[in-house]
């Protein structure tokens, strides 16, 4: 007679000795006829989704990812996306915006360096956070034609539920983001940036929408950011303070200031993507809040 231990035991013993088995007689390649026992090919990795293929429509989006030093949540990001956006026949490129200066992290003057970076062959963009993973296949990421689209809204969104919030994930046309005049680049730290561009948004004529028939509530999304591990840049000092705000009227596209380091195409677990290494400048005169000091 035999303990459940002893059988779970020779259970594991069986199935490990069974991989190792497969793993020594099976190859790349057949054998050779008349060469001893012939060995099995190995059976083929799966074959990664496409990211571009044209008979999804005529829309590619740029998916920009504002980036520094998450490398765990990268890992989990890029296939992840992949997936859900070639399952959903979105065309779509892979942008992470990796900032690499020795400035304060500033999430919407990368979107910016993003938006300018795209290239002519993607029409319309998503902003898109490295931490939130939409979990509800029936999320709408396709061309938003009729406005600023919030896939992140409020009643779904893990964290923030106030009516005028636009981070997370949005999606807009390029023709509608440059109306807008991009971001604001006075932001640097964490937060408000998003709240300002909402601000620019109803300057240019432009109404959010947001999803509907979603029933999943704040389920809709994976949130893996870890507040314990990774403290928020939340410092402000007093001219900071009374700017945060103030909707930048000047500002935007048309004056970020940067350089490429090195644009690098990469496939993380077969999903591809394109790392911009990024040098953001700051004028200390203007924004003396973009330093660490």
């Amino acid at each position: 007679k035999f303990s459940v231990f002893q059988l779970f035991f020779a259970a594991l013993l069986l199935g490990f000795a069974s991989l190792l088995w497969l793993q020594l007689s099976c190859s790349g390649e057949a054998a050779p006829p008349g060469r001893g026992v012939p060995r099995q090919p190995c059976p083929p990795e799966p074959r990664a989704l496409p990211a571009d293929d044209p008979s999804w429509g005529p829309h590619r989006l740029a998916l920009l990812v504002p980036f520094r030093e998450r490398f765990e949540e990268l890992l989990a990001f890029v296939p992840y996306m992949h997936r859900f956006l070639s399952k959903k026949r979105i065309r779509h490129h892979i942008l992470v915006l990796n900032q690499v200066d020795h400035f304060r992290f500033n999430r919407a003057s990368l979107i910016n360096v993003g938006f300018l970076e795209s290239g002519n062959d993607t029409d319309y963009i998503a902003m898109h956070d490295v931490d939130l993973l939409p979990l509800n296949e029936q999320l709408d990421y396709s061309f938003p034609e009729a406005g600023p689209f919030h896939v992140a809204s409020p009643e779904l969104h893990p964290l923030y539920h106030y009516k005028t919030y636009v981070g997370g994930i949005l999606l807009l046309t390029k023709q509608h983001y440059e109306m807008c005049n991009g971001m604001s680049n006075r932001f640097w730290g964490w937060g408000r940036e998003d709240d300002e561009f909402y601000r620019r948004i109803k300057g240019a004529g432009l109404q959010v929408r947001r999803p509907s028939g979603i029933t999943t509530g704040y389920e809709t999304f994976q949130h893996l950011h870890d507040p314990a591990w990774r403290k928020r840049d939340q410092k402000r000092i007093a001219a900071q303070k009374q700017e945060q705000f103030k909707v930048d009227r000047e500002g935007g596209l048309n004056n970020v200031r940067y350089r490429i380091e090195s644009r690098t195409a990469l496939s993380v677990a077969g999903a591809p993507c394109t790392v911009l290494n990024i040098l953001l400048d700051c004028d200390t005169n203007e924004t003396p809040w973009c330093t660490f000091g």
